[in-house]
């Protein structure tokens, strides 16, 4: 493998335990001058990066903290303000310009991954930005009202002890398709169920389903963490705040 590859292979998420020990100042700049080179659609770099240096505030935002989170936003204000500040018309409404600015930002948010790895920083990705009061994110960044939603969070440092080992990853039938798309068979639907339960390819979330003895893991996955919470009653709260700030 070359130096790259090695970066991306050695990728992992590190869950709240992350040291004291600071990521410096201009390593943080390498990140974010790194993950802004990724693809955008349209030259329009449709997001904003908020980069939050306070540890409380991170708990705040996620429930997690580390040295920096970095909070990606798909953002269309500063393309919206660019327009009108040059007499020129533009509309970011609807779910096409959401789904488009999303890519751009989750594209930046993992440029922002592999570079902080290549430094010797790791990372852990959260979506616990989307949990309990939404708006709270909201206010505690100052957000705009309007066609700004904070995507995902990226919490950056160093463990304060080393994971004994790297979490697995499918790669073959049901994730790759070659040429046209491929059907799992019953066969390789049972083939991978066994992949998950063998504990030498480190696909578990945790080992409770053996300890409540469920025979697979898959069980434990679809029948408690699938549904836990429940299904919510009416319309999301992820799906009001989208439809407040013009993207549904």
């Amino acid at each position: 493998m070359n130096e790259t590859l090695k970066t991306i292979h050695s990728l992992r998420s590190i869950h709240g335990n992350f040291s004291s020990q600071e990521i410096k100042d201009d390593d943080l700049k390498v990140i974010l001058d790194a993950c802004v080179r990724s693809a955008n659609a349209s030259f329009r770099q449709s997001y904003s990066i908020i980069a939050v240096r306070d540890r409380e505030l991170m708990k705040k935002l996620s429930g997690f903290a580390g040295s920096r989170t970095l909070v990606f936003c798909v953002d269309f204000n500063r393309i919206i303000d660019i327009a009108s500040h040059m007499n020129h018309p533009f509309t970011a409404d609807g779910v096409i310009q959401f789904v488009t600015g999303s890519t751009d930002t989750i594209l930046a948010a993992q440029t922002a991954a592999i570079a902080a790895k290549s430094l010797g920083i790791d990372s852990l990705f959260t979506n616990g930005i989307h949990r309990g009061n939404m708006n709270r994110v909201f206010e505690l960044l100052d957000l705009p009202d309007e066609h700004c939603f904070p995507l995902i969070a990226l919490v950056l440092g160093y463990p304060d002890k080393e994971p004994d080992h790297l979490k697995g990853r499918l790669n073959g039938p049901g994730v790759i398709h070659y040429d046209k798309y491929h059907k799992l068979t019953a066969d390789e639907l049972d083939e991978l169920t066994g992949r998950y339960d063998d504990p030498d390819n480190h696909l578990w979330l945790n080992d409770i389903w053996m300890k409540e003895g469920f025979e697979h893991y898959l069980d434990w996955f679809f029948k408690k963490w699938s549904t836990r919470g429940g299904k919510p009653e009416g319309k999301s709260q992820m799906a009001e705040i989208l439809e407040k700030i013009g993207f549904m």
